[in-house]
């Protein structure tokens, strides 16, 4: 079993087995494999020359969207046109993220900046938000469901099993964040 993240003279450490950082691994990459735009960027120079795609759409799938959330709400012209200009940029920095912490995961021993726990964080956060939209996690009643489930070897079902994947993914991030809240507190 992982243990919790912990801050150190050396940075931020944590020891994962090698089945978690396999886990781990699947579940960055299949985020990135979502995260990819389906269709090449629209061929427009102008649009590509300042970086817009202009084929933005809002994503069908829940999970997505969850990712990528429209950050106007009222408006659906001034919700689309606000996705054109920023999804490209959203879509590289998380990308990116998940690529980083999976590039950690060739040790046993993972020991992280300040810099590389805040690309863990949002990396594990993103995988998070997609497994929450897969477990339809809508309230406090849901999460309580998830959270329930704790034995590997009751895992019968998909359901069952993605409450144990999302469930130590929290537990990871949560001793993570800790950590880096102790590696603050300790740098003033």
């Amino acid at each position: 079993m992982a243990k919790a993240f912990i801050a150190g003279r050396r940075g931020i450490t944590g020891i994962l087995e090698g089945a978690e950082r396999d886990l781990l691994r699947k579940l960055f990459a299949d985020i990135i494999t979502m995260l990819e735009p389906d269709t090449p960027a629209h061929e427009d120079p102008l649009a590509a020359l300042i970086g817009l795609d202009m084929d933005a759409t809002v994503p069908t799938d829940p999970a997505l969207l969850r990712l990528l959330p429209d950050a106007v709400r009222n408006d659906a012209g001034a919700a689309l046109e606000f996705r054109q200009l920023t999804e490209r940029s959203l879509r590289e920095n998380k990308i990116g993220a998940l690529r980083a912490a999976s590039l950690d995961l060739d040790h046993d021993k993972v020991v992280l900046d300040a810099d590389r726990a805040r690309l863990w964080s949002m990396a594990l956060n993103d995988v998070r938000l997609v497994l929450a939209e897969r477990l339809e996690i809508r309230d406090e009643q849901d999460a309580d469901r998830v959270h329930l489930v704790q034995d590997w070897g009751e895992a019968d079902d998909v359901e069952s099993y993605l409450s144990l994947v999302y469930n130590f993914v929290s537990w990871l991030q949560e001793s993570l964040v800790q950590a880096m809240l102790v590696g603050l507190k300790s740098r003033k």
